[in-house]
């Protein structure tokens, strides 16, 4: 399998060095481009159409959730991380509406964010412990709503991956391969009428499915 192109935007110069250093020396990841400014990273993804792309929120012109909301629209299978310093709920939810596949804060130890990289590819939802927990407290909150027809173990599968759980431990959670785990994943999707992992984690917790 060649290896991920990764784009990021950061407005920081140390955190673009330390990003440059770490992705940029993993045989896995190929790094397409650094980029200081929202504008300059949609610019770039549009021609380089990157697998993912790490986007800082606070931006010099245009903030990381416009700039998310704009590369989705053109490039709609592209995978946004976002990597930033805020916990508040309405940048969290905010993001995830815009498109993002997944939110880390900054002081994600190395290891974790290489490993949320290739969680994303696998159609994971990768998120810091404490911001999965706020999507948690927040869907817990809503009204229950249709369960879509979702049988009890999907129901359980579409729980962890709104925790944000990678694909291979939800597996040994419900006690299924991982192929087995795509399969009802694909079932979900079709069941609420979603084409991805991020899209059935805001629904989930949009309708309080889960």
């Amino acid at each position: 399998m060649p290896p991920f192109k990764i784009l990021i935007c950061e407005d920081s110069a140390d955190k673009r060095e330390y990003l440059r250093i770490l992705l940029g020396g993993c045989r896995d990841f190929e790094l397409s481009g650094v980029f200081v400014t929202g504008e300059e990273a949609v610019a770039a993804a549009a021609q380089l159409a990157p697998d993912v792309v790490i986007m800082d929120i606070e931006l010099p012109d245009i903030s990381g959730i416009e700039s998310t909301r704009l590369i989705k629209k053109i490039l709609p299978h592209t995978h946004i991380i976002m990597y930033t310093v805020y916990e508040d709920d309405e940048k969290l939810f905010d993001s995830l509406c815009a498109g993002a596949s997944g939110y880390l804060l900054k002081k994600t130890p190395p290891d974790q964010l290489t490993k949320a990289i290739s969680e994303v590819m696998e159609g994971g939802s990768p998120m810091s412990p404490g911001i999965a927990q706020k999507v948690v407290q927040y869907f817990h909150k809503l009204p229950k709503k249709s369960d879509h027809h979702l049988c009890e173990r999907e129901l359980n599968i579409l729980r962890q991956l709104v925790d944000g759980l990678p694909i291979k431990i939800i597996a040994g959670e419900v006690h299924l391969s991982e192929d087995g785990v795509k399969k009802n994943l694909a079932n979900i999707y079709k069941k609420l009428h979603v084409s991805c992992g991020k899209e059935a984690v805001a629904k989930a917790v949009r309708e309080g499915i889960v």
